[in-house]
């Protein structure tokens, strides 16, 4: 293989380093995307007491764990102390529920104020990891103290049990479903400490909530929420956007947090969006295509394929990779199958190609009495009954995509938009 294949791989990679998380990463690819989102962030924590409980949405993939990761360094800077991590880094997705997000924060909060940040006095470390291996059944507790005694690194241990055992998972719901407030008083008691020791108050952000599945993430916080924000500590949670679109759920989180959105980016108003000779919102649609150039390097691609890459990912930053990496996808194919060829680029034949297979993949789950759903909210700018669970699925999975001007309202991605006019329903 060529050079250029090589290059393919390397830009696929690139387009791979999303959310950006590492700090080269960040100096090297980001881009600001949502300057106000990131500023009504820091002032909604700055202005909280320091107890108070933050709801951050948004649709899945667009760029809410690299907003966050600024927002975390920023806040830094400006006194907090804070501990980022994603769920699914702690916890079995399929399994998360409001014992073990708690039970997640107080061993992250410990790991980071031992290995990092605030120097805890030894005897309340070895006090708390004592309690991290007390739990209801005592031949359970005597294991994890065999465990931790033949050298095992206490963090590592827990860390991997917690994401990987089910027996763990079980036996930690047991031992605090009915009393969490012992969980709540040793995140406090960790808290306390760091504070301490630093003389900074904690916030902790938990990222990926929002990709949990509906039948998952609702339960927390509708039936959970009071024990789930009971820790005096500044917690920030993401949550799925199709979770702040059911009546009772809001009701429930307006009244013991500050929700904050981060909105799709907008290439259209409203009424422009499905004219055929609409202009876009060139500013926005500017932005978006700066990552992209960022990650793929000029003669790799035609100008005008990276503009059309930027409009059909309908302002979400995952689709707009997606977009990218399947287009690198279908050009390191053509050299595989055509050994001969010296010369690839990513043009209208690629991008074609690429837009195809992405197609593909929302037209799969799609049952038949879904697109009529779908016309009905290409065509009204709304659906029938925004709490309506099927729609709500529809949003959580990217096949409608939330707008805001003055008002909200709703559009197609663009991939969906096409699966609907090649069936002749628009």
């Amino acid at each position: 293989m060529n050079d250029l294949y090589q290059r393919y791989i390397d830009t696929y990679r690139k387009l791979n380093l999303f959310p950006l998380l590492k700090s080269e990463d960040i100096e090297r690819f980001r881009i600001t995307h949502s300057p106000e989102t990131l500023a009504r962030l820091r002032s909604a924590i700055v202005a909280s007491e320091a107890n108070g409980k933050l709801i951050f949405t948004g649709h899945r993939g667009c760029g809410k764990t690299t907003l966050l990761n600024e927002l975390a360094l920023e806040v830094r800077k400006r006194g907090l102390f804070v501990e980022f991590f994603s769920i699914a880094n702690m916890v079995e997705m399929s399994d998360v529920n409001h014992i073990n997000i708690l039970y997640a924060i107080a061993l992250r909060l410990l790991e980071r104020a031992i290995k990092n940040d605030a120097p805890i006095s030894p005897s309340l470390q070895e006090e708390l990891k004592s309690w991290f291996t007390r739990t209801k059944t005592s031949v359970y507790t005597e294991q994890l103290k065999q465990e931790m005694g033949a050298g095992g690194n206490f963090f590592e241990v827990f860390t991997a049990k917690l994401q990987k055992e089910d027996s763990f998972r079980e036996e930690i719901r047991e031992t605090y479903e009915r009393r969490v407030s012992d969980l709540t008083d040793r995140i406090d008691q960790i808290a306390a400490a760091i504070q301490n020791a630093t003389g900074k108050e904690v916030l902790v952000i938990i990222d990926d909530l929002d990709k949990l599945d509906l039948g998952v993430v609702e339960p927390i916080f509708r039936d959970n929420i009071n024990a789930l924000f009971s820790p005096q500590i500044r917690i920030l949670f993401t949550i799925p956007i199709a979770v702040v679109r059911e009546p009772e759920l809001v009701e429930i989180l307006e009244t013991q947090s500050s929700i904050l959105l981060l909105s799709v980016t907008k290439f259209f108003t409203r009424e422009a969006s499905h004219q055929p000779d609409a202009q876009p919102i060139e500013a926005n649609v500017a932005r978006l295509q700066s990552i992209l150039e960022r990650r793929i390097d000029a003669d790799l691609i035609e100008p005008d394929v990276l503009r059309q890459m930027v409009l059909l990912s309908g302002g979400v930053l995952r689709e707009l990779v997606r977009l990218g990496q399947e287009c690198c996808r279908e050009c390191m194919l053509r050299f595989e199958l055509e050994p001969e060829v010296r010369d690839v680029k990513i043009d209208g034949e690629i991008l074609t190609a690429a837009v195809r297979e992405l197609r593909k993949q929302y037209a799969r789950p799609l049952g038949n009495n879904l697109y009529e759903l779908l016309r009905q909210t290409y065509e009204s700018f709304t659906p029938p009954d925004t709490s309506d669970p099927k729609f709500l699925e529809l949003l959580h999975g990217l096949y409608v995509l939330e707008y805001e001007n003055d008002d909200l309202w709703y559009d197609l991605h663009p991939l969906v938009t096409d699966l609907l006019k090649r069936k002749d329903l628009i």
